[in-house]
């Protein structure tokens, strides 16, 4: 029996989908009863994950999971501003800002489909102070 038009989804749904699901898998690592968990962070992370941190620091999968699961001090991280776009069939783009107990940072992710769903490939972190916030960038350095 042939699909009929109700039964197949349009491509906005599609792209919606794809983001809502990048979304919901950074809000899960930026929970604290997640971070907690190196089994649950493993899940939401490829296998060949990358991370420049806004520390300046370069990780790994194996390093964040342990960072995470070890170091990390369990205060709150609040997100916001966040968007996604869907780059390809199998990746989605997010930025978003985040603010933990003072610190701000820009922050980029990439997220891949993979057969298991979801999973964050790539990540960037970069500190910013309140009245850089504040206004377009001007293209000045």
């Amino acid at each position: 029996m042939p699909d009929t038009p109700a039964a197949v989804p349009t491509v906005a749904a599609a792209v919606e989908a794809a983001v809502e699901a990048a979304v919901e898998g950074e809000l899960r690592l930026l929970d604290p009863a997640v971070r907690a968990e190196p089994a649950l962070v493993g899940e939401l992370l490829h296998p060949e994950f990358l991370e420049f941190g806004a520390s300046g620091r370069r990780w790994t999968r194996e390093a964040i999971i342990d960072a995470l699961t070890t170091e990390d001090d369990g205060l709150p991280i609040t997100a916001s501003e966040m968007k996604g776009t869907l780059l390809a069939p199998e990746l989605v783009h997010l930025t978003f800002d985040t603010e933990c107990n003072g610190r701000l940072a820009h922050r980029s992710s990439l997220w891949r489909r993979t057969g298991d769903g979801w999973r964050l490939w790539f990540h960037q972190g970069t500190p910013f102070s309140a009245d850089e916030s504040a206004g377009p960038d001007s293209g000045s350095s």
